[in-house]
């Protein structure tokens, strides 16, 4: 009697394993390999034939020559995809106090972007909101040699508005508008 069960619900397993883990992650990778080549091969933006990263997962820049990203909470140091994640720091959180005021405190004072100052959930978040890089316009212009116009013309013109018109807010790539700042040329 046992043994009248125990094959077909092993044979189940064999045939739903198969179908699960191989055959239908294999005809979802072709289709997207098909239908969204850029996007399956992670989206990667080269310069002058070397991968510099990607549109999809954000790196750290810490010089006043370029855009910051968000604060990363991904890692040790940040910024490490093999860790991502929030960091479940809770609103009431000494450390989330102290990590945010020594973030605002390196921006430096006035207004403040909230994602100036605050990691995103997964800590690799390659966006800035507008209003935190239209922030950033006066350092960079200045430690670049470069009219504060110019840049900030360049924010508004990489700017991507809000997701099917209303959800998030308008927001830009920081490695695209830091690609586009180096291609600009510097004053004198």
């Amino acid at each position: 009697m046992m043994l009248s069960l125990f094959r077909p619900a092993l044979a189940m397993l064999v045939l739903f394993t198969l179908l699960t883990g191989a055959v239908y992650p294999l005809v979802i990778t072709g289709i997207a390999q098909l239908a969204f080549p850029y996007e399956a091969h992670g989206s990667l933006i080269a310069r002058n034939g070397k991968v510099v990263g990607s549109r999809l997962i954000g790196q750290s820049f810490a010089s006043d020559r370029y855009f910051w990203p968000r604060p990363s909470a991904a890692g040790q140091s940040g910024y490490d995809a093999a860790a991502s994640s929030g960091s479940n720091l809770g609103p009431t959180s000494k450390a989330l106090m102290d990590r945010i005021s020594a973030e605002a405190a390196r921006r430096g004072a006035g207004p403040l972007a909230g994602d100036a100052a605050t990691a995103s959930g997964s800590g690799l978040d390659p966006d800035v909101s507008r209003n935190n890089a239209l922030q950033q316009v006066a350092r960079v212009a200045a430690a670049r040699g470069i009219e504060q116009a110019k840049v900030s013309g360049l924010v508004e013109a990489l700017a991507k508005g809000r997701a099917l018109g209303i959800f998030g807010e308008p927001r830009v790539n920081v490695l695209e508008l830091n690609l586009a700042l180096d291609g600009l040329p510097s004053q004198p």
